[in-house]
This record gives C-alpha cells, sequence and structure tokens, in this order.
C-alpha cells in the first residue's frame, strides 16, 4: 500500500491511468457522502469500467458512476428540472460532450448516475477533481464505491488493509 497525500501525486497517479483510493473522514452512508471511501479512475479512459470492475473483482457489466464539479455539470448532462445531483440518486441524460470525453461512466442508454459536487460539501475531494481539471481540461472523475465483490464498503484502517492486501488496488490517497 502506499499511501498519497499530496493532491499533485495523486492526479498523476490518475493520469498514469491507475486506480486510486480516496481514503478519508468519515464512512459512506445515508445520504452518500461520497468520495470519502471511493475508488477513483480517469473518466475519459475507454477502457475504465474494465480496469476498475477487475480490480474490484466483479462483473464486467456493472456500471461506474462520475463526480462533476457543480459548475461544469450542466455542460456534460441534461438534469432537466434538477439543479444537482449531490448523492448520486439520479441517472440523467449524457450530452455529446460527456459521451465524446467521458465515455467510461456514460451508460449503453446515454445516462450516467452521476454525482455534483460543491467544494463546502467535500473540500478534499473538490480540490482533487479541480486539479485534475486543471491538467486535463475535464471536471469529472470515474467514482465507485471502495469495496471488493461480496465485501461491504471499507470503514476502517483494519479493513483499508485488508482490502489492499487482497487486491490489487495499490494507491491510498489520504488528504
Amino acid at each position: 500500500m502506499i499511501i498519497i497525500k499530496d493532491k499533485a501525486q495523486a492526479v498523476q497517479i490518475l493520469l498514469e491511468q491507475k486506480p486510486l483510493i480516496i481514503f478519508q473522514n468519515h464512512s459512506e452512508w445515508g445520504p452518500r457522502a461520497l468520495g470519502n471511501r471511493s475508488i477513483l479512475f480517469d473518466a475519459r479512459n475507454k477502457n475504465a469500467k474494465d480496469i476498475v470492475n477487475t480490480f474490484k473483482k466483479r462483473e464486467w457489466w456493472r456500471p461506474l458512476a462520475g463526480t462533476i464539479l457543480l459548475e461544469y455539470a450542466h455542460d456534460y448532462f441534461d438534469f432537466a428540472t434538477l439543479k444537482e445531483s449531490p448523492h448520486m440518486s439520479f441517472a440523467v441524460d449524457a450530452k455529446q460532450k460527456a459521451i465524446d470525453e467521458v465515455p467510461s461512466i456514460v451508460h449503453v442508454d446515454n445516462t450516467c448516475r452521476v454525482q455534483t459536487l460543491k467544494r463546502e460539501d467535500n473540500k478534499n475531494y473538490y480540490d482533487l477533481i479541480k486539479a485534475f481539471h486543471e491538467k486535463t481540461n475535464v471536471p469529472i472523475l470515474l467514482n465507485t464505491s471502495f469495496n471488493l465483490a461480496g465485501y461491504p464498503i471499507v470503514e476502517n484502517e483494519d479493513f483499508l488493509k485488508f482490502t489492499i492486501e487482497n487486491s490489487e488496488f495499490e494507491y491510498v490517497y489520504k488528504p
């Protein structure tokens, strides 16, 4: 397990097309605190779904979601009457920009289950996506729960160690 504390180093891992675990703050429950116990990946990679599902040891067909900075959300997705989707509760239509730029999070029916993110909701996660955006001009990261098939979301340091030891995950971002 390689612990990453530096945001720039975390972005570099993503640019190298490697999965990055973000492990911070409180666990994810209820209206999910997404971005606290997540597997992150570069959503621009058309093979990301296969890569991440292999790492998670789950079925190939399982779709993945994305987190987008709220101020760019309406450029990529049609939210109809919604202003935001902070809890990844809705599948929304992907605009052509999303289909072209972040194919790994667009489902076969051209929808995406997306989380919009404001800085006040999760400062470290927002700042990571913002830094990724500054390097790539894409304000979105693939986000899926940090767990392996058949296991719950990783809750604590002991379970973090167990999960890393029993998977191919290597990089853990702890801002």
